[in-house]
């Protein structure tokens, strides 16, 4: 695959039978499964530190979404590749995707999407009922995403809403109930969306250009380092206020470690912004897959405030 790791355990290792479908799941390129579980293990903890309870079954609510982002990426992406085979293959770095070069039928794919489905369903059913509900409701704009490119230059804006859902999904299944914390870590994670998902786009601007389909990095073009110092800011300041709203009566020690997530997190943003270079796809792809590791800095800051 055009954009897969390099070395990545599909093509050496998996029996080749397995390789169309892991490539329709991205298995060979897991960063999209880290950004789709990043969200869920921010509200997860995010959670716990609001209410201060540790239980046992918060250990299967973290791997639960581990296991779910997993087959949901899967899925998500074999619906992608199935709405957008038609186009796919007028796109370099897509081409070689499994349905446009001929490595697997539509009816496979479809197959397979609705297998990964329904074994994610099976682990969304053992979690609380207003979370399964959430879970149910969020293959809505998973349906929708794909279609989002050809009506509107905000494609990135439905692929937000989908990826990020987990932070609402994680807190409920810990604490029951939807609270506006993790509305806000919501929010904080679209626009994070838009800031990574912008750069990525870059790579297929010309392609896309020709083919009519819309982008935020075909609407931003030259302007987009700009829009993507926007999307920063409003990521640290998103985070920061959810932070500050699920621990406000909350040790101040414990407070100062939460601010130090979106704080180092938007360091992090700071140093692609720096290094992004629209002409360059290579650099771009590097950037992009970076984020996993600006993502799981929430992660380390949110955990450390738990046991301050």
């Amino acid at each position: 695959m055009a954009d897969a790791v390099r070395g990545n355990w599909v093509d050496r290792s998996a029996p080749a039978w397995t390789r169309p479908y892991l490539r329709l799941s991205r298995a060979d390129r897991p960063i999209g499964t880290w950004l789709l579980l990043l969200p869920c293990w921010w509200g997860l903890l995010l959670s716990m530190v609001h209410d201060g309870q540790v239980r046992l079954f918060d250990l299967w609510i973290f791997v639960g979404c581990g296991i779910g982002a997993f087959l949901m990426r899967g899925a998500g992406c074999t619906w992608n590749d199935i709405t957008d085979r038609d186009i796919d293959g007028s796109v370099a770095r897509t081409a070689s995707r499994p349905i446009p070069s001929g490595q697997a039928s539509t009816k496979q794919a479809l197959a397979w999407a609705v297998i990964q489905s329904l074994v994610a369903f099976c682990i969304l059913i053992t979690f609380p009922p207003m979370a399964i509900a959430l879970g149910v409701l969020a293959l809505l704009p998973v349906a929708i995403y794909p279609f989002a490119k050809r009506f509107t230059w905000w494609p990135q804006v439905f692929l937000g809403i989908a990826f990020n859902w987990g932070a609402l999904l994680a807190w409920t299944a810990h604490s029951g109930s939807l609270g506006w914390p993790a509305v806000y870590l919501y929010l904080a994670g679209l626009v994070w969306t838009l800031f990574y998902d912008t750069i990525y786009a870059h790579q297929d601007r010309e392609d896309d250009a020709l083919i009519g389909v819309k982008s935020t990095a075909r609407l931003f073009g030259d302007n987009t380092p700009a829009w993507l110092a926007r999307f920063l800011v409003l990521t640290v300041a998103l985070m920061g206020i959810a932070v500050v709203a699920a621990a406000l009566d909350g040790e101040i020690l414990q407070m100062v470690i939460l601010l130090c997530a979106p704080w180092a997190m938007g360091w992090h943003l700071m140093w692609q912004l720096r290094r992004v270079k629209l002409d360059d796809s290579k650099r771009l792809l590097t950037l992009f897959r970076s984020n996993r590791d600006a993502g799981l800095i929430p992660v380390a800051f949110f955990a450390a405030a738990l046991f301050a």
